[in-house]
């Protein structure tokens, strides 16, 4: 039996496929066998000769699916590249991502630098500093920390004062502070630039809106650490310290918005972001420290 199996013609075999090699006038039988493939495969004629389903000897045998693949991973990786490099530059930027990638490229030393810069109320270089690349990563994380540290600081802070004037009063976690510090902070940080960018688009003056976003989202950082001394329970303190991070807060946006003013009178517009830092001050010690 096992003589008779290999007397059998290996042509005929499963997975031997013969190729028509024309040379001359005659034609030799050759097998093709891919190397990753378990099996043998039929190779795909791309010349035109040998007859249906043949392949001439000399030429390469061509994956398709592989080549089509690579065709279109090369693809791919152009538009990924074109879009990653296109700007945009009409309206529907705004609802884009994209447009906004560019202001959270920033590096840890230059945010630090600006969260010092916040601090010191007279100077009014901070638009210089952040002239070549203003961001959001650094007002994102202020007004977040921002909110938790109202929301804890705030429920601790009327713990202690319940428990100083009463020890044996009762006492629960008051969720409603952080939906008031997340619409008051973000609401507030959104929203006040926005109209002193069109308040000063009419008064002739050229601010531009991410500069705006970037100084006042910057101006909250001094109202973290004054929270944390809002803690004591004492009352005329923490009215001290509230005005205080409240004016300095207020000048340090005052006197970026004066280097902005480029021949214009703006002196009502600075008064009017004074008092609006010095207002929030006030709101955020009537309602998390009260």
């Amino acid at each position: 039996m096992e003589e008779s199996y290999d007397n059998l013609p290996s042509s005929h075999l499963l997975g031997s496929v013969p190729a028509v090699v024309t040379e001359g006038k005659e034609k030799a039988v050759v097998y093709y066998e891919d190397p990753e493939a378990s099996m043998q495969t039929l190779p795909t004629n791309i010349n035109g000769g040998g007859g249906r389903g043949y392949q001439t000897l000399g030429s390469p045998p061509v994956n398709f699916c592989r080549y089509y693949m690579q065709t279109v991973q090369s693809k791919l990786s152009v538009i990924r590249e074109e879009f990653e490099q296109q700007q945009p530059n009409n309206w529907k930027g705004i609802f884009s991502v994209s447009s906004y990638m560019q202001y959270f490229n920033v590096d840890t030393d230059a945010v630090i630098n600006r969260l010092m810069s916040s601090l010191y109320p007279i100077g009014g270089d901070f638009f210089s500093k952040i002239d070549a690349n203003p961001d959001l990563y650094g007002p994102v994380w202020v007004s977040t920390t921002l909110i938790f540290v109202l929301a804890s600081l705030g429920n601790l802070a009327t713990y202690l004062i319940e428990k100083h004037t009463d020890h044996k009063a009762s006492w629960s976690f008051d969720v409603g502070y952080v939906n008031v510090a997340v619409f008051s902070v973000y609401g507030y940080a959104i929203v006040v630039p926005l109209a002193f960018y069109f308040l000063l688009r009419y008064l002739k003056s050229n601010p531009k809106l991410i500069q705006l976003w970037c100084m006042w989202g910057y101006s909250l950082f001094i109202f973290i650490p004054s929270s944390f001394l809002l803690v004591i329970p004492f009352e005329v303190l923490r009215w001290i310290i509230v005005l205080a991070a409240g004016i300095d807060s207020g000048m340090f946006v005052a006197s970026n918005l004066k280097t902005l003013d480029e021949g214009n009178d703006l002196a009502i517009t600075v008064v009017a972001a004074f008092l609006l830092q010095l207002a929030l001050a006030i709101f955020f010690k009537a309602w998390f420290f009260h």
